[in-house]
Parts: structure tokens; C-alpha cells; sequence
């Protein structure tokens, strides 16, 4: 079993011994969509698998918080950012902007890519390399802004 599962199973106890309600239901959500995927592929899903559905996870949270907050719905809005944080807290730590910055010059500069319009020569190399530490939409706004 991963590391990640199991963490998550420990806080899932320790938050039912604590009376935590709010963060245990946040972990039983991300505890059956785990469960989900492993019952239809058939298989044990990774520490990178589980980053995966987490940040999917993440991003649906932020899609329904915007809708919230647009509609006028603080107490929704306020739930979906309060879940979102505890969500977050399993990732790995993300990279600073900086960081990305160089790292996104470093794969402009192998495929020699020089306008907005070869932008997909390095968003595959970058992605790969940032695979659970970069959101896909800060490293496209940090290669548009250094391509511009």
C-alpha cells in the first residue's frame, strides 16, 4: 500500500478519535474516489496516482467555489476553500514561481522554442518534469510570460 493511502487512513482515524467531523468527511470523499478507481481499473493505485485524483479532486473544489462565491453563496464557498486546504495538505509541496521560472527557461532553451506559438514544445517536457509539484495552468501563464 502507498504512503500516501496510508497517511491518509491514520488521519482518517485520528480525525473520527477527535471528533473532527469536517476533516474526516473531506478524507472519506477522497478515501471512496481512491476506492472507486481501484474497484474499475483493477489495480493499486500509486503515491503518484493518488497526487493525480487529488489535484483533480482540488481542481472540481475550485470550480464549485468560484461557482459559490458568483452565486452569492458564502457558507457553500466557505466549505469548498476549507476542504480544498485539507486536500492540499497531502500534496507534495508545490514549486515557488521562481523555481518553475528556471525550469521552464531551462526547456525553452533545449527546444530552442522563440514565440507564443511553439509553446507546446516545452509544456510536455515541463509537465513531466513538474508531474505533482506545478499546476498545468501556472506553468502555461509562467511560459506565455517569458515567450511574450
Amino acid at each position: 500500500m502507498s504512503q500516501l493511502k496510508v497517511k491518509l487512513q491514520d488521519d482518517l482515524k485520528e480525525a473520527m478519535k477527535s471528533k473532527d467531523n469536517f476533516k474526516r468527511d473531506a478524507i472519506r470523499f477522497l478515501m471512496s474516489a481512491l476506492k472507486q478507481i481501484e474497484v474499475d481499473e483493477r489495480k493499486v493505485l500509486s503515491d503518484s496516482d493518488i497526487i493525480k485524483i487529488i489535484q483533480k479532486s482540488l481542481k472540481q473544489r475550485d470550480d464549485a467555489a468560484t461557482a459559490f462565491k458568483e452565486a452569492g453563496r458564502v457558507d457553500l464557498y466557505d466549505k469548498e476553500i476549507a476542504e480544498a486546504t485539507i486536500l492540499k495538505s497531502y500534496l507534495p509541496k508545490q514549486l515557488s514561481d521562481e523555481e518553475l521560472k528556471i525550469i521552464v527557461q531551462k526547456h525553452i532553451q533545449a527546444s530552442g522554442a522563440t514565440s507564443l506559438k511553439e509553446i507546446g514544445k516545452i509544456m510536455s517536457g515541463v509537465l513531466a518534469e513538474c508531474e505533482g509539484v506545478a499546476d498545468g495552468k501556472r506553468i502555461n501563464a509562467i511560459a506565455k510570460e517569458i515567450l511574450a
